[in-house]
């Protein structure tokens, strides 16, 4: 099932980001906060190649955690030459397996692309990548002269999120322009 539209209706969870002993098991690294949802027997997910988008619709036997990734074992792949093709591959899951998100809580999808304006009414650019270097998330807004700008993810800068509309609203700290 190959379908250029496709994308816009899975999540990604994971990438799978090694195979693991010689039985076809996998190493995924998780982009989920619920793996152990993701990730759990008698799930299905969805691997997708990143070169030409190709889908294999795949159900797990078994999985466990090990230090950043999990360990995850494919129903009918049970050996290393079977699976070694899929290192590099996305894990998806359906759309509409969304887990809730708590309040004040938002999947990288519905930030991913929201333009980001100042309490004044000033549009700085879009959202384009979220990064997680600890305490809070940064996102990352394209400005319209191509420079990058950081904003962290934390109440006395973010004053409104609205995924509707794909608007931001933020204070702007000293400093966050420069």
């Amino acid at each position: 099932m190959t379908n250029s539209n496709a994308a816009l209706n899975f999540l990604s969870v994971g990438k799978i980001a090694n195979t693991h002993g010689v039985r076809g098991e996998l190493k995924i690294f998780p982009f989920t906060d619920f793996p152990e949802v993701r990730f759990a027997k008698g799930k299905e997910l969805i691997l997708t190649s990143p070169e030409e988008g190709t889908q294999l619709k795949v159900k797990i036997v078994s999985a466990r955690e090990q230090k950043t990734v999990y360990i995850v074992k494919l129903e009918g792949y049970d050996n290393i030459n079977q699976v070694e093709k899929y290192k590099g591959w996305e894990v998806k899951v359906p759309k509409e397996e969304a887990v809730e998100a708590e309040d004040n809580a938002y999947y990288f999808h519905e930030i991913i692309g929201c333009t980001v304006w100042t309490e004044q009414g000033e549009e700085l650019g879009s959202i384009t990548d979220i990064l997680t270097p600890g305490a809070n998330d940064v996102w990352v807004v394209k400005r319209k002269g191509g420079k990058e700008l950081l904003i962290p993810f934390i109440e006395s800068v973010v004053k409104e999120v609205n995924i509707a509309e794909k608007k931001v609203r933020i204070e702007l700290m000293e400093g966050l322009l420069d």
